[in-house]
């Protein structure tokens, strides 16, 4: 039956969706044949149901449609499929916007991709330089010009050969924010970059990322996007050597209906000397790498299953890939090299001896590469990048002097009171024994306090280990955080559960609420000895399960004990390590902590195996 504008669903009018929202929520109800060919490919629609089904059902206020579209990693392969050429992959998307836009698509684990996103725009690392008569740039995007500033540099210079006034914009796409379905900002700082390279005389924008060419592509009104790979194709390729060797090529899922990029690539392929033994998914029916879309955030599984298939798909055979966060994400699987890598360096690429760098250094590299460009391009007009969308950066700006104020001004009163005379560890314990069971109290108070404010842990373990030794710190540290944890399940119970659930919306919260479900306190002991989540949100999280608080304290006591004694025992022997000496103490401590560092490696290679239930 097919859906009207006015269908009232659970309560919720569809006229109260989003217009664009509403359309293709309409146009996948009506023109889905549920044959389930897309669901046969997806293993998130195996999970979620056929999209007609989705459409029909959804329902803005309900915490499942609220966090189910970003567990779909937008790669379109459902419209690829479609014998009726819809595009479910449209309807999640919109379907994301629709939850930024009621506030509810706010997760936590998206901060890291939102923050790579905000350095890539900000001053820091932006970069335009445009040479006199300069009406072409190249756009290397953010993770080629982190993981290989070397083959940006490169290639800037052999298309040079080609465009002698070309100019360079290092820059981010903004594809994060479009992809997490925050419109408004993507919109703001995208057509910002746009209409600034329009007004200075730009028509062409070479992009190294198929991600760039997509959003260049969909939104740079008065813009040609064009690939590096169409351009060397067409004019010929570096003197850099031939090779031998059959390969696979992954095409990146957001590539996917560009045909002129897949012959450009497979004709570089080629004339390198390589074979392509294409894998069963491949050009417009390719599989996502698992990075698409920013599910990696919300789901561990997920990400896997598709980077595992493609494992399989490859049957030993290398890749060749034209995405550099797809390279990074099945190199951890299979060998997988960049086209630039092939291009300037072949031998290294066929032999895994091509460098390239992982964070921290990407963003080194960044600075780096910009520095070059600065002082290599002549440059007629140039700028860094300083538009913000509204957002003030001040209190920002403000906290490294914060900062180096705060340590300047307490290191000045220590040395006028003369209390560094207490950095003797038997002075410090001396001077806590002065205060009786006091002493013991207030730390015990402060760790107990601290998990329901949010305050780090570790810091305080160690003031415990250095002040009480190995014995009474472990006493006092693991009586302490237990409690500290037990109040903030009791109060996540009790008092301030609807905000603790307006906090904890993402699928992985979730999954943490099934998992008790069905493993009940061994969850509590998994999360407990594998830190999968927040530690101090993790605490208020099992206060909205159905667990008994007496297994959730006795769980948390005995898997915590572990990480508290390996810290405690490494701690008390700092003070030691300061003045250069190394005690059994401060050893067995560093082999403890090995000990637990170990534990969820080992979980992760496990897993990796498919050996055993997913608690999670």
């Amino acid at each position: 039956m097919a859906v009207v504008d006015n269908k009232e669903i659970h309560g919720y009018l569809r006229d109260d969706l989003r217009p664009s929202l509403r359309n293709v929520l309409n146009t996948v109800s009506e023109k889905c044949t549920e044959c389930e060919l897309c669901q046969k490919e997806c293993e998130f629609l195996r999970r979620y149901g056929i999209p007609k089904h989705i459409a029909d059902s959804y329902d803005p206020s309900n915490k499942k449609f609220q966090a189910l579209p970003f567990e779909c990693s937008l790669c379109y392969l459902c419209a690829a499929v479609c014998p009726v050429n819809i595009s479910p992959a449209d309807m999640i998307l919109e379907m994301r916007r629709e939850t930024i836009d009621q506030g509810y698509g706010i997760y936590p684990e998206h901060s890291v991709v939102e923050e790579y996103e905000k350095r890539g725009t900000s001053k820091r690392y932006t970069y335009y330089a445009f040479p006199d008569g300069c009406g072409t740039v190249l756009f290397p995007g953010c993770a080629l010009s982190g993981t290989r500033p070397d083959k940006v540099i490169k290639l800037f210079e052999y298309l040079k050969e080609y465009i002698p006034s070309l100019g360079i914009v290092l820059d981010c796409c903004l594809k994060p924010s479009h992809d997490l379905g925050r419109e408004v900002y993507f919109h703001a700082m995208f057509d910002e970059m746009r209409d600034f390279l329009v007004k200075h005389g730009i028509q062409t924008v070479l992009v190294a990322c198929p991600n760039c060419f997509k959003v260049f592509k969909n939104y740079g009104k008065g813009l040609t996007v064009k690939t590096v790979y169409e351009i060397l194709a067409d004019n010929g390729l570096p003197e850099t050597g031939q090779v031998s060797e059959t390969v696979s090529i992954h095409d990146p899922c957001v590539a996917r209906f560009e045909e002129k990029t897949f012959s450009a690539i497979r004709d570089i392929a080629i004339r390198k000397g390589l074979s392509i033994l294409e894998m069963p998914h491949h050009k417009e029916r390719a599989l996502c790498c698992g990075e698409g879309g920013a599910v990696g955030c919300i789901s561990e599984e997920l990400p896997k299953k598709w980077s595992g298939l493609r494992k399989e798909e490859a049957r030993g055979r290398k890749i060749l890939t034209y995405c550099a966060g797809c390279a990074n994400a099945l190199g951890s699987v299979v060998p997988t090299s960049h086209i630039l890598d092939l291009i300037f360096e072949p031998e290294a690429a066929l032999t895994g001896k091509v460098k390239v760098s992982r964070t921290p250094f990407t963003y080194l590299n960044r600075l780096k590469l910009k520095k070059r460009f600065r002082q290599t391009v002549d440059a007629k007009m140039m700028r860094e990048r300083t538009f913000t969308a509204g957002e003030s950066k001040k209190g920002m700006a403000m906290r490294p002097f914060l900062f180096l104020f705060f340590i300047g001004f307490a290191l000045m009163i220590v040395r006028i009171t003369g209390a560094t005379n207490y950095l003797e560890q038997e002075n410090l314990r001396n001077l806590i024994h002065g205060y009786g069971p006091l002493a013991p109290i207030i730390y015990m108070l402060i760790y107990a306090i601290a998990p329901a404010f949010f305050l780090p842990g570790l810091p305080i373990t160690i003031v415990g280990g250095i002040l009480f030794g190995p014995f009474w710190g472990v006493v006092y540290t693991i009586t302490s955080s237990t409690i500290g944890a037990s109040a903030a399940f009791l109060i996540s119970r009790y008092l301030a559960r609807d905000w603790v659930e307006s906090k904890l919306r993402s699928p992985r919260w979730q999954s943490l609420d099934e998992g008790v479900k069905r493993h009940g306190w061994k969850v509590v002991a998994f999360t407990r000895l594998i830190p999968l989540f927040p530690f101090n949100l993790l605490n208020y999280a099992f206060g909205l399960t159905k667990i008994k608080f007496l297994h959730y304290v006795l769980a948390t006591f005995v898997c915590m004990l572990p990480a508290c004694i390996a810290f405690i025992v490494f701690s008390s022997s700092l003070l030691d390590l300061l003045k250069g000496r190394i005690s059994p103490t401060f050893l067995a401590g560093i082999f403890l902590i090995g000990i637990i560092s170990i534990i969820p490696i080992s979980y992760r290679r496990y897993r990796a195996r498919g050996s055993g239930e997913n608690i999670l």
